[in-house]
């Protein structure tokens, strides 16, 4: 009796403490919410809410918990708080201003009281791009029969937000776009790293494996990647962005907690270059007669046979898809 008395407990202080208090929020939030509307019945409604996402239960213990246990792990508190905030406030704060456009355009008083954006589907879709990040290779299994890569998922989100919300479903869907976007923008620039290659500060993740062009199909990379690139120019222009890394300005990369992506893709980068380099060099120079004084020829075992050195370039286990940015992969 007291093993199953203490495991609940050795349990729930195993869980991170920013995991631990937003998974309570989100029990605390919703029975208040039900019971509200319990109370209040047809006639309880809550515009001011519209900022607040009001959390739908089931969807969001099944999921939000064990994506955030897995992130703060990786990301430590301070920085999954700020994912939090970015994510949910950022998205609902773009769709507020949405809703007030189309109020002044429209002069339909339904986009300011009408539409509700309620739920954690911008937290949703933002731990789905934080792990696109990670380990985007990754398989998982959905309803028991449905298998897809880490990296499929975020976009079929999107793709069913936009469907919904061309067929007049804007309230709430059309917050998962937001959430996509704001979340990969706040990962790709803003996310504060350490650089734990020569030390110090880096922020965002600015691999080619983590490309904008790549959340795309290929026929459409060209008009992408030259959007992708004028909104860096501008964003830089204002200083809106940070410096990738301290210690490597130019090349942009940084070390990505949880796999070491961008590392391993910049490493590769110059172990083909060095190889190029050594191939050139050796196909310039003459090659030196066999048993020449200079001692320099081959080794020649004892068979007889001259031995070649083989060059081989390293291998990594880095997709680089998605093609380039221009000004923002370099």
């Amino acid at each position: 009796m007291a093993v199953l008395s203490t495991a609940p407990l050795q349990f729930v202080a195993s869980i991170p403490p920013v995991t631990r208090a937003f998974t309570a929020a989100t029990i605390l939030s919703s029975l208040l919410y039900y019971v509200l509307w319990w109370r209040g019945g047809e006639e309880f409604s809550a515009p001011y809410l519209v900022l607040v996402p009001v959390f739908e239960l089931a969807l969001s213990l099944l999921v939000i918990p064990a994506s955030l246990r897995y992130l703060e792990r990786l990301y430590g508190a301070v920085e999954t708080v700020k994912f939090i905030v970015v994510s949910v406030g950022v998205s609902n704060i773009i769709a507020f201003g949405l809703n007030w456009l189309e109020f002044l355009v429209l002069r339909n008083p339904m986009f300011l009281y009408g539409m509700q954006y309620h739920g954690q589907m911008a937290l949703q879709i933002a731990v789905l791009v934080a792990f696109t990040q990670l380990i985007p290779e990754h398989q998982v299994q959905l309803f028991g029969f449905i298998k897809a890569r880490v990296k499929t998922l975020p976009m079929s989100y999107v793709t069913v937000s936009t469907v919904l919300c061309i067929l007049g479903f804007q309230s709430p869907w059309i917050v998962i776009q937001f959430g996509w976007l704001v979340s990969y923008l706040w990962l790709r620039f803003y996310k504060k790293n350490n650089d734990n290659v020569v030390g110090g500060v880096a922020y965002g993740d600015r691999s080619e494996t983590f490309a904008f062009v790549g959340w795309f199909p290929p026929f459409i990379h060209t008009p992408i990647t030259l959007l992708a690139n004028t909104a860096y120019t501008i964003a830089s222009r204002f200083h809106l962005i940070p410096l990738g890394s301290s210690s490597d300005v130019e090349a942009g990369y940084t070390q990505v907690p949880g796999g070491a992506r961008a590392e391993a893709e910049r490493r590769r980068a110059m172990a083909l270059k060095a190889l190029d380099q050594r191939v050139a060099v050796g196909s310039s120079s003459p090659s030196p007669r066999p048993g020449s004084a200079s001692g320099n020829g081959p080794a020649r075992p004892s068979n007889g046979e001259v031995s070649q050195p083989k060059l081989t370039a390293p291998t990594s286990e880095v997709d680089i898809a998605g093609g380039k940015e221009g000004p923002e992969s370099r």
